[in-house]
Formats: structure tokens, sequence, C-alpha cells
């Protein structure tokens, strides 16, 4: 049981976290009150891989294809 509550409080942390995310720095502005809150997300995102820096160019495809 206390497994069960410690993994939904988890859960509810990282949700917290995400929509704090688009909130605020996702979209340029400062957290409230807090805006080293704002500062780490930035930075953490940056660290992490994404699909468009993988991702081919359309034009960069249709030449390799020709």
């Amino acid at each position: 049981m206390i497994l069960i509550l410690v993994t939904m409080l988890v859960i509810l942390a990282l949700a917290g976290l995400i929509v704090l995310y688009v909130a605020y720095p996702h979209r340029g502005a400062d957290v409230p009150s807090a805006p080293w809150v704002g500062d780490a997300m930035k930075r953490g995102v940056g660290a992490l891989p994404t699909l468009d820096n993988q991702r081919e160019q359309p034009h960069e495809r249709d030449h390799q294809h020709r």
C-alpha cells in the first residue's frame, strides 16, 4: 500500500513539473516567485535529445533519392 502511495506521489509531482514547464518556460516567461526553477528546466530540456535534431530536412531527403 505504501509503495502505491509513493508511486502516485512521484507521478503527480512529475505531472506538475510538466504542467509548470508548459505554462511558463516553454512560452518564454519566468516562473513567478521561483525563476531558478524555470532556468533549471530550460537547461534540462536543452540537454535532452529531441527528434527535430535527428530528423532530416525534407529537401535533403528529396536529393538523396534522385
